[in-house]
């Protein structure tokens, strides 16, 4: 299979590879590959030229920022793309089933099938996990400053920002269109996901399925410090779905508006200024990724093969005479 190799330098995983970015192309090579790799200033103009180069594929080494910039430049175009997830959360990667070592994914692209899944979308940028508006941004930001200096130490400070950021950070008031009505609420947090999250026990950002054609849109409504803490409680629970203090809904698209003249959005942990209306869609099945190939159902056991009848006595008699 000939592909093009596009990976992001800024992603801590990629710096991590000892060898960088050549080693990932030599074992991707070993694995059977043609591999090209796309040396443009931009990750838009590398995902550009590999779109355009004629491949069967384009292989993608980052995180999910990284992805969700190759989903706006490959949905629509029939180009399958694979994942080889060398970024912090690895949100995809995970839902779609591609192992985190690099080694394990190598192999499982080598052998994996094409998957259609769903894009979202607000004013022209994609996500492919969800799309954040309010204080998440905020530590969207910080986090990026700290990437790649998280140790005990930066960790912990990380943290005691983030629950500073809880009680400081100003709620902002947005007025949402769906279905036709309008609501206006005050809110600290707003998210908008692909595919509704599963509230699995244990999994609280894991999704059921990424081609169900649908937004979910969260809105956090007069939940403080103590609040968000429990909503984090009753995630790790699986149990948060009707949580109070939180508005649940579920559309193909929306609009926010709000009096800022521009508003900090995260996509799928980068973060971009954009100027309102925010206007979000779905586009159904619009990206093909390459996951890891399904294992084949178990045979069904034959069933047991029935005992002959026992001959009769008259036969054996007559045998034996």
């Amino acid at each position: 299979m000939r592909i093009a190799l596009v990976a992001n330098p800024s992603a801590g995983g990629v710096a991590a590879v000892p060898g960088g970015i050549d080693a990932i192309a030599r074992d991707l090579a070993a694995a059977g590959f043609t591999v090209t790799v796309e040396t443009a200033d931009t990750l838009h103009d590398q995902f550009a030229a590999a779109r355009d180069r004629g491949v069967d594929a384009v292989i993608v080494a980052g995180g999910d920022g990284t992805i969700a910039c190759a989903a706006e430049m490959l949905a629509d175009t029939g180009m399958p793309f694979g994942i080889l997830p060398l970024g912090t959360m690895n949100l995809l990667a995970r839902d779609i089933g591609v192992p985190i070592p690099l080694p394990d994914a190598i192999a499982a692209l080598a052998d994996g099938e094409v998957r259609e899944i769903d894009v979202g979308e607000v004013n022209g940028r994609a996500f492919l996990c969800a799309s954040m508006l309010g204080m998440a941004t905020r530590l969207g930001v910080r986090r990026e400053r700290s990437r790649g200096r998280m140790g005990p130490g930066a960790l912990w400070r990380f943290w005691v920002a983030s629950l500073r950021a809880m009680r400081r950070y100003p709620p902002m008031t947005v007025a949402i269109d769906r279905a036709g009505r309008r609501h206006t609420l005050r809110t600290r947090a707003l998210a908008v996901i692909d595919n509704d999250f599963a509230a699995a026990p244990g999994q609280p950002f894991a999704r059921a399925r990424l081609d169900g054609g649908t937004l979910a849109l969260y809105v956090t409504h007069r939940m403080g410090i103590l609040g968000t803490l429990g909503l984090a409680a009753r995630m790790l629970a699986g149990r948060w779905h009707d949580s109070p203090g939180l508005h649940r809904f579920t559309e193909t698209d929306f609009t926010i508006h709000s009096r800022r003249k521009m508003v900090r959005v995260m996509n799928d942990g980068e973060t971009f200024l954009i100027e309102p209306p925010l206007r979000y869609r779905i586009r159904p099945k619009a990206l093909k990724v390459i996951v890891p190939r399904a294992a084949p159902a178990p045979a069904a056991a034959a069933p047991p093969a029935e005992p002959e009848p026992a001959p009769r006595a008259v036969e054996l008699r007559r045998s034996a005479a």
